[in-house]
């Protein structure tokens, strides 16, 4: 469907709508957390111009854009890939979670990636200047 230089779309064998799309990094990436570089703005990018093609297109009203990222998300293939999913008012399809996780820790949960991602800004920070 499109081949850019750092990600290509593609219809998927079994699509959940019609033009639902498959946008993957073209380097072999297994997921969000080991895509390096450019290549995640890269390929969002691409998500987004296939996105809007959707609604001038077959007049989508709407998009899902969908990952699976690591062992605890049921991500099925080891490649970095985004599902673009087109929907219009009452298609009848859902891809929005149903239920709540069950997972509990104690403190708050909304600081824990924040903390993580000062921690990782300070190393890079201290990496630069000496």
């Amino acid at each position: 469907m499109a081949r850019e230089t750092a990600a290509c779309a593609f219809l998927p064998l079994g699509p959940l709508a019609p033009g639902h799309t498959l946008v993957v990094p073209t380097s072999p990436v297994a997921d969000v957390f080991t895509t390096p570089g450019t290549v995640p703005a890269e390929t969002v990018a691409l998500v987004g111009r296939v996105a809007r093609a959707m609604r001038s297109g077959p007049g989508a009203t709407g998009v899902n854009v969908l990952n699976a990222s690591g062992p605890g998300s049921d991500q099925s293939m080891h490649h970095l890939h985004f599902h673009v999913v087109p929907r219009w008012v009452d298609d009848g399809i859902s891809t929005w979670p149903t239920g709540r996780s069950q997972h509990r820790f104690t403190g708050d949960p909304a600081g824990r990636p924040a903390e993580a991602m000062a921690v990782k800004a300070t190393a890079v920070e201290q990496g630069r200047t000496g």
